[in-house]
């Protein structure tokens, strides 16, 4: 871990009925943005949800930043919790009083100021996706952990999205988030961590990391690090099904509620 760093995760386990879905994860986050990819069932859901504290290692330790604002760590899960029968307004101005933060402003940052009327179940999916990133940011956290917060939307919604998260990350503020859409990691993201059947297979500076697999862009390195060569070994290896994911680690996180994973082990994001 540098100096830098403003989160780390060391020999983090956890497993779930017996199933290891992440194992001996160790992983340092620095300020920047930094995507999580990977196929369905290598972990990636749980470290995130590990990292914000939502979900408890079963070993291991997670260290997060001490808090600059309001709180030191925002978090946004794959489904967004909001209830319906208020507006946008309100929804965010009762989160926002827990951290004495101001809703019309969080609103305006991620591009929702003129939906600040409408009703939450009136909001498009990629609109919801934004409202939560304005959740997650409030308080002035300086770690932000967004899981999948482009997941299900348009093109021009997953822009904005991923525009959002990356605005939010600088000098002093970590963001880390898990995605699909790979063209939108190679744009914006400083680092990438490539998981595999829960194990961190790449981890670094994204151009470090494409320099080292001599690879131009982070498609190209998914392809090469969990793509093939993950479809190669899959169908030899009894646990895995077809498409290249670990039915047993997927199945483990599915009961429990979460994005299908395995288990893990990383370099490059975490703490709490």
């Amino acid at each position: 871990m540098s100096e830098s760093s403003l989160a780390t995760l060391t020999e983090v386990t956890r497993t779930y009925g017996g199933v290891p879905v992440l194992s001996s994860v160790s992983l340092a986050v620095d300020p920047g943005l930094t995507a999580v990819v990977g196929p369905n069932g290598s972990g990636k859901s749980t470290l995130l949800r590990v990292l914000a504290g939502a979900t408890e290692p079963t070993a291991g330790t997670v260290r997060v930043p001490e808090a600059a604002g309001a709180k030191p760590v925002g978090y946004l899960p794959q489904r967004v919790p909001f209830r319906d029968g208020f507006t946008a307004r309100e929804t965010l101005a009762f989160y926002a009083r827990l951290v004495d933060d101001d809703p019309d402003a969080a609103l305006d940052r991620v591009g929702l100021a003129d939906a600040a009327e409408k009703p939450v179940e009136a909001l498009s999916g990629g609109m919801r996706r934004l409202l939560g990133i304005a959740q997650a940011v409030l308080g002035d956290p300086s770690l932000v952990v967004l899981d999948e917060p482009a997941s299900g939307l348009d093109p021009g919604m997953r822009e904005r999205a991923f525009g959002a998260a990356a605005d939010r990350a600088d000098g002093d503020t970590a963001v880390v988030l898990s995605s699909h859409a790979l063209d939108l990691v190679d744009a914006h993201a400083d680092h990438v961590v490539v998981m595999h059947r829960g194990r961190v297979a790449a981890a670094g500076p994204r151009d470090a990391v494409l320099d080292e697999y001599g690879v131009a862009d982070v498609g190209a390195l998914y392809r090469v690090v969990a793509g093939d060569a993950r479809r190669g070994a899959g169908a030899a290896d009894e646990g895995e099904g077809g498409d290249g994911t670990d039915r047993d680690g997927a199945n483990a996180e599915e009961s429990a509620g979460e994005e299908s994973d395995a288990a893990v082990h990383v370099t490059g994001v975490s703490d709490r």
